[in-house]
């Protein structure tokens, strides 16, 4: 037996905890201001009571790229606090990754803008069914849940609680359960 074989996969495992707990770090406060804006989205919908597709695409849709700026802005301060590079080839790869489901629902959304003819809870399913494949493309889980609601407070509903509550959640428990080094 080679001597230097438990070394080499003592260091790959070494290795592979140390990316896990940086992703932890990382992908905690991305979570929770995902979450916590997609739960202020549905609140706001569910206050402005914005029932048509146009309305409701546009405001969602605002909502992710608001979402998705914050996030990217949350990532990039944490890698220069770290003094690590921004676009590392991990976040190449999940970039990559998620960029096809959410360029196809960016596409869906953008199309219902033109016409009236999609009821809100559609273009909600097919936002949920691409963000399902985005996060498979970055190896987590979800699954649909369908409240028996009026079409466009289910469209509301089933975005904040999909894109706000479980990101939320998933957030607090990253946050809380990982080891910090110096928590603020």
């Amino acid at each position: 037996m080679d001597t230097n074989w438990a070394a080499d996969h003592l260091q790959a495992i070494r290795t592979l905890m140390e990316r896990s707990a940086l992703y932890r770090r990382t992908l905690a406060p991305v979570m929770i201001v995902s979450g916590a804006l997609g739960t202020a989205g549905a609140l706001g919908a569910h206050i402005a009571q914005a029932g048509t597709v146009c309305s409701f695409s546009l405001f969602w849709l605002g909502i992710g790229s608001v979402t998705l700026a914050a996030s990217f802005l949350l990532v990039r301060r944490q890698a220069l606090k770290d003094h690590e590079p921004f676009w590392s080839p991990p976040t190449r790869r999940v970039t990559t990754s998620l960029l096809p489901a959410f360029l196809i629902g960016l596409a869906a959304g953008a199309g219902d803008l033109f016409h009236e003819r999609t009821p809100p809870w559609i273009v909600a399913a097919v936002w949920l069914t691409t963000y399902g494949c985005a996060l498979h493309a970055a190896l987590l889980l979800g699954g649909p849940s369908w409240p028996r609601l009026q079409a466009s407070q289910t469209a509301n509903y089933l975005m904040g609680f999909f894109f706000g509550l479980l990101h939320l959640s998933y957030g607090v428990y990253l946050y809380f359960t990982e080891k910090h080094r110096d928590r603020p």
